[in-house]
């Protein structure tokens, strides 16, 4: 870890009156505490847990200048980014894998306790579970920061924030409404909640008129708005209360601080700031609004401030239970005018600040014209409130966490809690981590090629809608498992693109073959072809971030749906209920889709209905051939969705079945295409595809979330093991080297060649698995070398225990 006496003071520190550690009855009761180990996002990425959690940091040396501290920094971006030296790991927030990898860091880096940041937004996984892989693997003692806490939390959210209360030893909310939250809405006991406000700069009680020449804007009267700029926070209102302003104060000015959210520049650009100022236009107020559109460090944040006669927080809704740019403001004594979201409410108390309702200008204007004309009240609102919040300097913030962690290690220490190390049951063997490498070679302009010589794309053999149907659904299910996913949402556009122009509506079919010159070889494709274009497209719906690909998207399945009604074939039929089925899970009002899944669930069920329970051959084919696993899968999904538990009864019995047939010696073993398996024959031993242990991985993980039966666990995990090696020849499939997958099982050895269908079946197999992981259905542990690269110099080797 790194010793704080080698870093810089920040900004605050520099400019408060006294940089001596503070007054507190925890001081020197906390002496047993040398390492601290921070866990959030960290400067330079911008955002707001990243400045709380370096001014964090900056606060606890600043109350201890013996602490040692260090950094697990969660990355949005697959770059990272240039962090400080005393950020010593890193996470990926979507790589579930490197959780487990951080906390054996910790683990084995002498940390005595853990503070967490946490925010929904900032961790992977449902609602940001991946988190709790963490945490309930450190032996340390944890506390952890609660920075949003939501009245009406979704179900998931309500487990996550309940099982974060079960890994730590304390929580931190930073306003009382926050700890009445937690007990009412989430159960969690109030002695194991802690209140300690949002901290603040130490900056001095100054004369507004002091910065304001070095801004351009001396003789005039300044309201301000900080923070990263996104549509929630209300700015237009502010800009439409101007003219009333303006018609009494003519020297009034709004100063509209900050750059544009990143996650919102890269959805929507900067729409809403251009918005706002063609509004201010509108309105013949554009001559009093100033936009600097810029992300400030805290020095210049302070002379922004400090200028400022007015501070407004106009948010749209109540639902913010802590507000930094709030809490700096009344820190550095301003008059402040918001609406009465829930933190606000709690600190513009006693008249320490005028609330006007959301959404209403002539408020904000009434109450910003009331400060402006009573230059007395203004200054009395100002005291007040920089009274108020001297207790919430970061020196006191520091030494008050501080006292926190020293309390909660004494308790660690009386009520030691027990670790058991994890077994080979728990985890699996050495899980590959999710890597595109050979998708990305096999992929060009036009979409995925179907075969490759070894590991070289063979153009030869030009692309399919097959394979690009599969990649689709291997690139939107990526997406959150994945950190940094702008390249797997450029290479979903590019496969829906394949799928958009292989639809011919003539035929109303999808056109499967097509040759590298790009021409199409036929009008009209397979009837699998069609089904799993159609289940791409009700993934692509169902997952991709984007409104504009989703109604593409969309469209597209709707004008693919009719040929359905027409295809007798029970694969296509299971790709499209499969498809449907993603889709409903966001639309669960179409009653087009819902028709559509209710006729074809109806025929896939009949078929095998049609079969004899006493028969010894319970499948509604004589012979058992490829992707045999989906058409159970299928019945059990849209048995899920429509709550029909004798249809799942019905795909339950059928791959119980299924799974007995494709066992053999205790591991997978699918059926051979050289043949297949007739009934009352021999089975085919040869050759074995991969596209048939994805398949019943996929038909296992359905079985498991409608059962609740481990015994599907154990059938999947045996199905992905069959890819690395534990198969009939004891030779894996995933090429380690390339990241690709070979394209057979061969009584002689393994095929050599690595193309798209055996590729894509790979990682469709591993992020299923990885989505068990994910949900805590099975341990797991990985390779950390990659990872061992990450740490920077000081911090330890991770390992497994």
């Amino acid at each position: 870890m790194t010793d704080n006496r080698d870093q810089t003071a920040p900004f605050w520190t520099r400019h408060s009156a006294s940089a001596q550690a503070p007054a507190s009855q925890g001081l020197g009761s906390h002496q047993s505490l040398r390492s601290i180990a921070l866990i959030g996002t960290y400067v330079p990425r911008r955002c707001g847990i990243a400045t709380f959690t370096a001014d964090l940091a900056a606060g606890l040396a600043l109350a201890d200048r013996k602490l040692r501290l260090g950094v697990v920094a969660l990355n949005d971006t697959l770059s990272g980014y240039a962090y400080p030296k005393n950020v010593e790991f890193e996470i990926g927030q979507n790589e579930l894998a490197e959780y487990r990898v951080a906390a054996d860091h910790l683990n084995t880096n002498r940390t005595d306790l853990v503070s967490l940041q946490h925010e929904f937004g900032i961790f992977g996984g449902q609602a940001g579970a991946h988190v709790l892989k963490l945490i309930g693997q450190l032996r340390m003692p944890v506390v952890t920061t609660l920075h949003t806490v939501l009245k009406e939390p979704s179900k998931a959210q309500l487990s996550v924030i309940k099982d974060l209360a079960d890994a730590s030893d304390r929580l931190v909310v930073m306003s009382d409404t926050g700890k009445r939250f937690l007990a009412d809405v989430f159960g969690i006991k109030e002695g194991h909640i802690a209140v300690i406000p949002h901290g603040i700069p130490d900056m001095p009680f100054m004369d507004p008129n002091f910065y304001k020449d070095q801004f351009g804007v001396e003789g005039r009267k300044v309201i301000l708005t900080f923070g990263l700029l996104s549509p929630n926070k209300g700015i237009e209102n502010v800009i439409r209360a101007l003219p009333e302003i303006a018609a009494k104060h003519p020297e009034v000015v709004y100063i509209v601080l900050g750059a544009t959210h990143p996650h919102v520049r890269k959805s929507s650009g900067e729409s809403y700031r251009h918005g706002l100022q063609q509004l201010a236009r509108e309105l013949g107020v554009d001559d009093r609004v100033v936009f600097h559109d810029r992300y400030v460090d805290l020095a210049e944040l302070g002379e922004f401030l400090g200028c400022a006669d007015i501070y407004v927080t106009p948010y749209l809704n109540e639902e913010q239970i802590v507000s930094g740019t709030l809490a700096y403001a009344m820190g550095a004594g301003k008059a402040v005018v918001s609406t009465p979201y829930w933190h606000a409410v709690e600190m513009l108390g006693e008249d320490r600040g005028r609330l006007v309702s959301f959404g209403a200008p002539s408020e904000i204007a009434h109450a910003v014209l009331e400060l402006l004309d009573n230059e007395t009240l203004r200054h009395a609102l100002r005291k007040r409130a920089y009274t108020f919040s001297r207790n919430a300097v970061w020196k006191e913030v520091g030494a008050k966490y501080l006292d926190l962690f020293a309390q909660v290690q004494r308790r660690r220490l009386l009520a030691p809690r027990s670790f058991r190390a994890m077994t080979s049951r728990d985890r699996l063997a050495a899980l590959p981590e999710i890597d595109l490498s050979h998708l990305r070679r096999l992929t060009d302009d036009t979409g995925i090629l179907q075969h490759a010589s070894y590991h070289v794309p063979d153009r030869k053999h030009g692309y399919c809608t097959d394979d690009n149907a599969r990649a689709l659904i291997v690139a939107c299910t990526a997406a959150s498992h994945v950190t940094g996913g702008d390249e797997l949402l450029e290479l979903a556009i590019r496969y829906l693109a394949f799928l958009r122009h292989a639809f011919n509506p003539k035929r109303g079919m999808f056109r499967n073959f097509m040759g590298y010159d790009r021409r199409w070889n036929e009008d009209q494709g397979s009837a699998d072809s069609h089904g799993r274009a159609i289940w791409a497209l009700g993934v692509a719906v169902a997952e991709l971030p984007d409104d504009s690909l989703r109604t593409i998207s969309q469209d597209l399945l709707y004008q693919a749906l009719p040929a359905m009604e027409e295809i007798p074939h029970l694969r296509p039929m299971s790709f499209a209920l499969l498809g449907l089925s993603a889709y409903l899970q966001r639309l669960s009002g179409d009653t087009v889709a819902k028709r559509m899944r209710k006729l074809l669930s109806d025929r896939l069920a009949s078929a095998f209905l049609s079969v004899s329970e006493d028969g010894e051959w319970p499948w509604p084919e004589q012979t058992l051939t490829y992707a045999n696993a989906r058409l159970p899968q299928a019945l059990i999904e849209a048995g899920l969705g429509t709550g029909d538990s004798d249809t799942v009864s019905l795909g339950l019995g059928a791959l119980a079945w299924l799974m007995e047939q494709q066992s053999i010696d205790g591991h997978f073993s699918p059926i051979g295409n050289q043949g297949w398996y007739r009934c009352g024959k021999q089975r085919a031993r040869f050759d074995q595809q991969p596209i048939e242990a994805d398949a019943s991985i996929g038909a296992c993980s359905a079985a498991f979330r409608a059962s609740g039966d481990r015994v599907w666990i154990e059938h999947a995990l045996s199905a992905f093991h069959w890819f690395l090696g534990q198969n009939d020849i004891g030779q894996g499939l995933f090429d380690h080297r390339t990241k690709g997958c070979r394209d057979g099982l061969r009584p002689t050895g393994v095929s050599g060649n690595q193309g798209a269908e055996s590729t894509l079946a790979w990682l469709n197999s591993l992020l299923q698995i990885h989505t068990l992981q994910a949900a805590g259905h099975v341990g797991w542990t990985k390779d950390t070398a990659s990872l061992r690269s990450r740490l920077q110099a000081g911090g330890g080797e991770a390992r497994a225990i």
